[in-house]
């Protein structure tokens, strides 16, 4: 009997330690989506990259998708049901417009980065200009030339467009000029190809754009300040998504933010 139960005893003890030694089953890897402001794709990219290669050195592992798009098509989206567990927007109307509508979270809303208005051209025709109350529209468009834009009744680079002309007594020469596009990027576009000899864009935008070269800074005080507030969407604040939302508030983050032209707040 004893020998039974010494054998019984080494078979309980191999299997124990059998089970110490099995590798743990790795955590399941989680999405977070992230619904974001055209103007934010590239720094928002290399932040993604970034958190992910935490993860392949033993940390966490989850993925991050992207939507990029202007802040006012986002907004539409998560009204109708589109599914994300972050929203960045280039206003505040946007956010404040989610907040309203019950789809973010209030608390966990962070104005977290600032950015500049500028007129923009192809870089063979740029010339500097000088915006100001005196602007020439006539003599800086011509007869046909045209302003491209972010949509200016809903796209936030539009909209803080029309305030810039508008508060400089502009509008209402320039407004009959101005190509509406769905987001900057679109706008952006639009000159890069030459399609349009200016754009009104971000300095951000402006900065990451081939064959385009600023031509005038806005008067900062012509337009609201260019604020970016980020928040976590309401019954999609997993811990996957606030793991994510508190990088994109890292120093290793903002560091990134940094280099392609935002202000950090």
């Amino acid at each position: 009997m004893s020998g039974f139960i010494a054998s019984r005893r080494l078979i309980l003890g191999l299997v124990f330690s059998a089970f110490a030694a099995a590798p743990l089953p790795a955590a399941a890897q989680e999405t977070v989506t992230v619904f974001a402001a055209a103007s934010l794709t590239n720094a928002l990219q290399d932040i993604a990259k970034a958190y992910e290669a935490q993860g392949s050195k033993g940390g966490n592992k989850d993925s991050i998708k992207f939507s990029f798009a202007a802040s006012s098509a986002l907004a539409k989206q998560m009204e109708a049901g589109a599914p994300a567990n972050i929203f960045a927007s280039a206003d505040l109307k946007w956010m404040d417009y989610t907040d309203g509508k019950g789809l973010t979270l209030p608390a966990t809303r962070v104005k977290l980065l600032g950015n500049e208005l500028v007129l923009v051209a192809p870089a063979d025709k740029a010339k500097p200009v000088t915006i100001s109350k005196s602007l020439d529209v006539d003599a800086l468009l011509g007869p046909n030339g045209r302003i491209a834009t972010g949509l200016t009744d809903s796209v936030p680079v539009g909209v803080y467009t029309k305030q810039a002309f508008t508060n400089l007594g502009l509008w209402d020469k320039i407004s009959p000029r101005i190509v509406g596009a769905e987001s900057v990027r679109a706008a952006l576009a639009l000159v890069e190809r030459g399609e349009v000899p200016y754009g009104v864009v971000y300095a951000t935008d402006a900065a990451i754009a081939k064959n385009v070269k600023v031509v005038a800074t806005f008067p900062a005080d012509s337009y609201p300040p260019v604020d970016y507030p980020f928040a976590l969407v309401k019954g999609q604040d997993t811990p996957a998504a606030k793991a994510f939302f508190a990088f994109v508030q890292s120093p290793e983050a903002k560091a990134i933010f940094k280099k392609y032209g935002f202000s950090v707040n």
